[in-house]
């Protein structure tokens, strides 16, 4: 059973993305363009304060390029993020994003974020264990 260590070493890397929660959320949304990516850790010193998303922004900003450039991150962001250690499983991180109903899992480690997992990285891991399986199953 993979870790979730096993899914930053072989798919992610160890690059955190992020951005300060007084940064306007126009530019949070411009660095996750830049960085392709659905969410930006929310850090202050390299200590996880919060976590914005895609989802955030849609469902929370008005669609209007003039309210987004005024807007803090620390505004739309969740608080109280719920995280994952680089010793938690597959499975585990899956649950976790099942239960909570979110996309996007931080990986910390003494309170500074190490990484991000998405719910794809965590799917196409399972998929990638169990080609085999899924090959003979579809092939039959």
């Amino acid at each position: 059973m993979h870790t979730v260590a096993d899914l930053l070493a072989e798919r992610k890397g160890q690059e955190v993305v992020w951005v300060d929660p007084l940064a306007c959320v126009y530019d949070a949304l411009k660095l996750m363009n830049e960085r392709d990516v659905g969410a930006l850790l929310v850090q202050i010193d390299e200590y996880l304060v919060g976590i914005v998303s895609e989802r955030d922004y849609v469902r929370k900003v008005i669609l209007d390029t003039h309210e987004a450039k005024k807007l803090k991150v620390s505004e739309i962001m969740t608080r109280d993020v719920i995280t994952v250690t680089r010793d938690d499983t597959v499975v585990n991180c899956i649950n976790l994003m099942k239960q909570h109903h979110f996309r996007h899992l931080p990986v910390v480690e003494a309170g500074k974020a190490i990484g991000i997992v998405s719910l794809r990285d965590l799917f196409l891991d399972v998929i990638d264990d169990n080609i085999e399986t899924l090959t003979v199953v579809g092939g039959a």
